[in-house]
């Protein structure tokens, strides 16, 4: 019967993994985002005795967060149909290696990620989140940690809850509110008017939340103009933190997934991954 074990569950950002690996291997390697995403994977799930990986993958613009901001997600270009092709190709083969694979059609993959890694610890374990996403900061507690991937070959950076102060300068459960006042430009959201990284930063030190710093810090006297100007963009910062916001949906803790050396090689010589097939080969 499946349990669990001690190591961490390794929760995967696929889309962000697909992506790195095809802008930064050579067009020449056949299927270089599969082959990226495997290799990348597969170094980290060793080297941190994973007891389970589930790839996680999803709407490109979640229809709730569209809604709610129409222009969010919009200006970022077509995926390249080479791309795209290895994205239709991607959850076969990581089922093949064993692991779990799960998709929404009506939320992204940070989602599914922040959702698996909640229930993995809720039930005493821990969980690695392998992305690039900082949005996924806030998913960050004392049993759930970020792994940034860093170029040039080098380890993933964690990024636990002291990290997260140590690089935004406030808890982990501050970044949606932290996002509504600076912006995101990756996500399209612009943040509150005159407001930059620094500066909501410190008024989420000084006054924790959103609404606080309206309410209280936009009140005082010695406020900048662009902090008195806060109350006017309320409804609309608001609307930004809601699309910053991860959401956490009905998931079941994955069982232990050993991988599947056999069911891996043959699933990487049927996606001409000759690389990936001599790491299997004799298993």
């Amino acid at each position: 019967m499946s349990g669990f074990g001690e190591g961490p569950l390794l929760a995967v950002d696929a889309p962000y993994l697909l992506y790195r690996s095809f802008f930064g291997i050579p067009k020449t390697v056949t299927n270089n985002a599969l082959l990226g995403m495997a290799n990348t994977l597969l170094a980290i799930a060793e080297a941190n005795a994973t007891r389970a990986v589930v790839v996680c993958f999803g709407a490109e613009s979640a229809a709730y967060r569209t809604a709610a901001y129409p222009p969010y997600h919009a200006h970022r270009p077509p995926m390249p149909p080479e791309l795209e092709a290895q994205f239709d190709l991607a959850p076969a083969l990581f089922r093949a290696f064993g692991w779990v694979v799960e998709s929404s059609e009506d939320h992204e993959a940070d989602d599914l990620i922040h959702s698996f890694a909640q229930v993995e610890a809720e039930a005493g374990g821990t969980a690695l989140i392998v992305t690039g996403d900082r949005d996924m900061y806030q998913s960050v507690n004392e049993r759930v940690t970020v792994l940034m991937l860093q170029k040039g070959g080098a380890p993933p950076a964690r990024v636990d809850p002291a990290e997260v102060q140590v690089r935004y300068g406030i808890r982990p459960e501050q970044v949606p509110d932290f996002i509504a006042l600076r912006g995101d430009p990756s996500d399209g959201l612009p943040g509150a008017k005159g407001i930059g990284e620094k500066t909501a930063r410190d008024l989420l030190q000084a006054y924790g939340t959103l609404e606080e710093v309206v309410s209280v810090g936009a009140a005082k006297k010695t406020a900048s103009a662009a902090v008195r100007a806060l109350p006017e963009q309320l409804e609309l910062l608001r609307v930004f933190r809601d699309v910053a916001t991860i959401r956490r949906l009905p998931v079941a803790r994955p069982a232990d997934t050993a991988i599947d050396r056999a069911g891996a090689l043959e699933a990487a010589k049927a996606n001409k991954l000759e690389r990936l097939a001599r790491r299997f080969e004799g298993s």
